[in-house]
């Protein structure tokens, strides 16, 4: 698993696949977690020059050398003489690999990042973890302090984000809470947040946006998804409040709400959870048994320490 994310990462980082790779570890047995991924993070650079971080296409990188030519040069990083499905070791499937364009796929000394294209935020906000993908974003909002506009659905997002009645500036933070693997439910891609209209007008393409929703790796622009624990489930996302003032610190791997323990606390003894949506059948399974984005999204049942024997063994 530790290759598979030293690949993710050098590739430019795919938000989703920090959830996918969590699950398929915990099916496994094995513990994979987002201090995993951060600490590989800084491992790694970034070396594959592809959108929305960088300037090419996957069918460049095909003809660049692909997959095998990429992991030639993360080879280092890599367990080389574990098994593969198609060879009988690593190394044996990289052998010959090549590099045909310098540029799409880097060399190590002029990555197009210096680190992984992920980083794992921490703080009052996310307390268990939240994902930004840094390489993706305009680098002036690395470290940005903004006031807070909330957003409690994505309907409603989607029906007030262009009033200009709201007021909201490049400089504000947007925040949708209600996406997340029980918000949604089912974590939808909501993590790339419109930018109203009249900013575009103005040439803005980039603000910093917060949810606890996923989105895809092809999408840009400085959001922090995945925050954990979600708003749904009373975590602290759950608690913001337009006006209350957010740092965004990629580089201290920090995500801050500005609002002192005891108001937090004060506002979470108030806040209620939301009334369930099923009562019975897959959706009441759902929600009884699906893990946060930090632990892989995944069914607590499927994930859970434990054997199933072999029904045909002896």
């Amino acid at each position: 698993y530790e290759d598979a994310v030293a690949a993710v990462l050098a590739l430019g980082g795919s938000t989703n696949a920090v959830i996918h790779l969590i699950a398929m570890a915990g099916r496994s047995g094995v513990k994979l977690t987002l201090d995993d991924f951060d600490r590989i993070a800084r491992t790694v650079p970034v070396l594959a020059n592809l959108r929305p971080g960088g300037a090419y296409l996957m069918e460049d990188f095909h003809f660049a050398g692909g997959m095998p030519g990429f992991l030639s040069r993360i080879a280092d990083v890599l367990h080389l003489d574990r098994p593969t499905v198609g060879h009988a070791t690593l190394r044996e499937q990289l052998d010959g690999a090549l590099v045909h364009d310098d540029d799409v796929i880097r060399e190590r000394h002029r990555p197009l990042a210096a680190e992984g294209g992920l980083a794992v935020l921490r703080g009052n906000l996310c307390p268990d973890g939240a994902v930004v993908k840094h390489v993706a974003m305009e680098q002036k909002f690395l470290k940005h302090t903004g006031p807070a506009v909330v957003f409690d659905d994505y309907r409603t997002m989607q029906r007030t984000i262009d009033d200009p009645a709201l007021g909201i500036t490049a400089d504000h933070v947007l925040v949708l809470r209600g996406a997340g693997p029980k918000g949604g439910p089912g974590m939808p891609e909501y993590g790339m947040l419109p930018i109203p209209k009249y900013l575009l007008e103005q040439g803005v393409r980039d603000m910093v946006r917060i949810s606890d929703a996923r989105m895809s790796g092809t999408s840009y622009g400085a959001c922090v998804l995945h925050v954990a624990p979600e708003s749904h489930v009373g975590g602290p996302l759950a608690l913001v409040r337009t006006g209350d003032t957010i740092t965004l610190d990629v580089a201290a791997r920090s995500l801050h709400l500005h609002v002192t323990d005891e108001e937090l606390a004060r506002r979470g003894a108030e806040w209620t959870p939301p009334p369930a949506r099923y009562e019975r059948g897959y959706g009441a399974l759902y929600m009884e048994q699906i893990s946060q984005a930090d632990t892989g999204c995944d069914f607590e049942f499927l994930a859970r320490p434990g054997t199933t024997p072999d029904p045909y063994a002896g």
